[in-house]
């Protein structure tokens, strides 16, 4: 179906002969010729002089011009089928901790010890990647909140912004209630009953502006579910010491992580492992999807470089016809006769010189 995005650009169609008769003539700057014997011609012909203006078809290769450069900034397109689009599934923002406590090596994964930081880049990750049908983002928060990815349907993409988050990339300390106040401002806007937080932190706020608890009522104002995360193996488990020989999992505050789940309706969970994470992952994987209002998009194919490049090739042959005026095209399109006498007038004018001569 054909289609202009902007038909009222055609309201400037009137604008060339308006400018034309509202502007004051061009004045080239040169003395104006003077026919003193104008009068006496227009005696000998019986009639004023008349300026012979332009003709129409003198005018057409403009007027088209014109026409097609309007159509042009109307934006003609090609409008396909509507097809519909699948907009069934959440809203799910992950809120990633990458303070320097998450750099710890204390994370078991195919016998491996890694930092908890790269654990959850290697199992959020294959979480993010499989929630087809689901809008995912990502926040990453350190002494403040960013929003590394916003809501998107590029798994992948979103994927690869969290395997690419470094270490104190967003400060040292742990900001839990501005991470929170940064997914409710992002997801407050999205359907009520699709809107998912997954939190993961090794430690407890202690930076950012907002509570976490403040934020969490919050956000169960706004109807969006918390499901905390707290990363990192029990003290006595670990043998690899921390900062000044203290573990950093001392720091983690379950109670309030708890107590942000049961606040917003969500569940707190606890890793001590990679097994653990897999689980909890596959337990978020249980959450049923809500369907949300299908939506019908069209396939819209832009049209408007057919009549510029016409638009063009007519100005470049009007530019022709005036650089060789001697060719064929000049003789078609441009036939100036303007302030010419009537040819009864040449007869006359002939006898008139002719007794002057005598």
């Amino acid at each position: 179906m054909f289609e202009l995005a902007w038909p009222w650009i055609f309201v400037l169609l009137p604008l060339p002969w308006l400018a034309r008769l509202l502007l004051p003539a061009a004045d080239s700057g040169e003395p104006v010729l003077k026919v003193g014997f104008l009068d006496e011609l227009e005696g000998l012909a019986g009639r004023r002089a008349r300026l012979n203006l332009p003709t129409l078809r003198q005018q057409a290769p403009y007027v088209l011009i014109w026409l097609l450069l309007l159509l042009a900034a109307a934006r003609p397109q090609w409008l396909g089928e509507p097809v519909p689009v699948a907009a069934s599934g959440r809203d799910l923002l992950v809120a990633v901790d990458v303070s320097g406590s998450m750099d710890f090596p204390d994370m078991q994964w195919k016998d491996e010890d890694i930092s908890r930081l790269d654990l959850v880049k290697a199992l959020l990750g294959d979480f993010l990647q499989d929630r087809e049908g689901d809008r995912v983002g990502l926040i990453l928060f350190g002494s403040q909140a960013y929003l590394q990815a916003p809501l998107t349907f590029d798994r992948r993409t979103v994927r690869t912004f969290l395997d690419e988050a470094q270490i104190g990339i967003a400060g040292k300390n742990t900001a839990i209630g501005d991470a929170i106040g940064l997914a409710v401002k992002r997801l407050r806007q999205r359907p009520a009953q699709s809107r998912v937080l997954v939190l993961v932190t090794d430690g407890a706020n202690n930076g950012g502006q907002i509570h976490p608890l403040t934020a969490a009522r919050l956000a169960a104002q706004e109807g969006v579910r918390i499901y905390t995360i707290g990363i990192g193996a029990n003290p006595e488990a670990s043998g690899t010491p921390g900062l000044l020989g203290l573990n950093p999992s001392l720091d983690l505050d379950e109670a309030s992580l708890k107590e942000i789940a049961d606040i917003t309706h969500g569940a707190y969970f606890r890793a001590h492992d990679g097994n653990e994470l897999n689980a909890i992952g596959d337990t978020l994987d249980q959450l049923e999807p809500v369907a949300q209002q299908p939506t019908q998009a069209r396939t819209a194919k832009a049209l408007y470089a057919w009549p510029l490049a016409l638009a063009l090739l007519l100005s470049v042959l009007l530019v022709v016809a005036v650089q060789w005026p001697d060719n064929l095209l000049h003789k078609v399109l441009r036939k100036p006769r303007f302030l010419q006498p009537h040819p009864e007038w040449r007869q006359r004018l002939k006898r008139l010189r002719l007794r002057k001569r005598r």
